[in-house]
């Protein structure tokens, strides 16, 4: 995916006012998908120490899909939105159209909480139409034929949210989380694909004399290699194949990220956090090796991968993103990088789980949910009042 246009220079700070919410698709989105993410996990924890729950889903189906059609599809179309006018130059919704999508996502998340599930159904499986038809309308529009493909992306996430939903009504034979499974693993490709695009850029970019090496064929290879395993990880492939390509995966990641100069980045945490979140990649992908083979269960690799990667990954992502199109300088402070801290933090303590539960399995799992919540909730409460009020920069965005 081409990265969003950011401010490279330092750009001084004026009083903004005026409500600027729904100016841009990533205000409201990255502000609802923080929230909800930070909600929906103490929401968890709190059912799994006995919360009676009152859902139509069971707690573990209502987790999964909240995770990933809920937090995760709530910032890639925030992104999408506010990529796809950087990539036309046409406007994407804005104002009371951008406020109808974000209420659109707001009430499938109640519904899908409370039911009907009919009406969970309806509203919440739109979803990731209405923004491929929106996202297509531009792209086509302008002939921006590139990015296309974000569509496609977003058409295939809709029809495994379809499938979630039939299979739930009883009406489509299936393994109860495959389709799940196959858009946990879309999103997660796309951060894999995204990753290779925009960490060497973003290093290169703010350390010229690091020497971020580029070899378009090594990422190919590991592109190739990741989608074949986490295909065999969706449709239960050959452990054999599945445990080959995923453990040359985690090798080609790591000789990938290696040539883009990741110990460079110490100093700046707006850079690390994205090397850092790259890092469980390859951990992720050897951790499905392992479970191929059956050393480990497939959920150990999946919190690998979702906290640790997507997770680092998106807390990264918006706070840059966040920073760039608000008009200030791309650099944070203590509170992000706390938040970036607090997310790995989480993730070490959920896959510790997984892989040593005689260590404590509930404490690990409660604190992976806290300091996960806690890293989402700084993310709001910080960037509220900047994505309220128009940008410092006097520009429209």
């Amino acid at each position: 995916m081409i990265p969003l246009t950011e401010l490279t220079e330092p750009v001084p700070e004026r009083p903004s006012a005026g409500f600027a919410l729904f100016a841009l698709g990533f205000r409201p989105f990255y502000l609802l998908a923080a929230l909800f993410s930070a909600l929906s996990v103490l929401v968890w924890l709190a059912v799994l120490r006995g919360l009676p729950w009152p859902g139509f889903l069971t707690p573990l189906a209502w987790h999964q899909h909240e995770m990933t059609f809920g937090f995760a599809l709530a910032v890639v179309a925030g992104f999408l939105l506010t990529a796809g006018r950087v990539w036309t130059g046409l406007r994407t919704p804005e104002g009371i159209a951008l406020a109808v999508l974000a209420a659109h996502w707001l009430a499938a998340r109640i519904l899908m909480f409370t039911g009907p599930a009919l009406a969970a159904a309806l509203v919440d499986a739109s979803f990731p139409f209405v923004i491929a038809a929106v996202l297509a309308r531009v792209i086509v529009a302008s002939r921006n034929w590139r990015n296309l493909f974000v569509v496609g992306l977003l058409v295939l996430l809709g029809i495994a949210n379809a499938g979630f939903h039939l299979e739930h009504a009883r009406l489509l034979e299936a393994p109860a989380d495959l389709p799940l499974r196959a858009a946990l693993f879309l999103v997660l490709f796309l951060v894999v694909a995204m990753a290779g695009r925009v960490i060497p850029g973003f290093t290169a970019n703010a350390l010229p004399r690091a020497g971020v090496l580029r070899r378009p064929r090594l990422d190919q290879a590991a592109l190739g290699c990741t989608a074949i395993a986490f295909a065999g990880a969706v449709f239960a492939g050959s452990a054999q194949w599945v445990a080959a390509f995923a453990a040359l995966a985690a090798v080609l990641h790591v000789l990938r990220q290696w040539g883009w100069r990741p110990l460079a980045t110490r100093e700046q945490p707006i850079l690390w956090i994205l090397h850092l979140s790259h890092a469980w990649i390859p951990i992720g992908c050897l951790l499905l090796a392992l479970n191929a083979v059956g050393v480990v269960t497939q959920a150990v690799a999946l919190h690998a991968l979702g906290v640790g990667a997507l997770g680092g990954m998106v807390i990264g992502m918006i706070t840059r993103t966040a920073l760039g199109h608000t008009g200030r300088a791309l650099a944070v402070g203590r509170w992000e990088t706390a938040a970036y801290l607090m997310v790995h933090a989480a993730a070490l303590a959920r896959v510790s789980a997984g892989l040593a539960p005689e260590l404590g399995y509930a404490w690990l799992v409660a604190a992976a949910a806290w300091l996960w919540a806690g890293a989402f909730a700084i993310y709001f409460a910080l960037y509220l009042p900047r994505l309220l009020r128009p940008r410092v920069d006097g520009r429209p965005g």
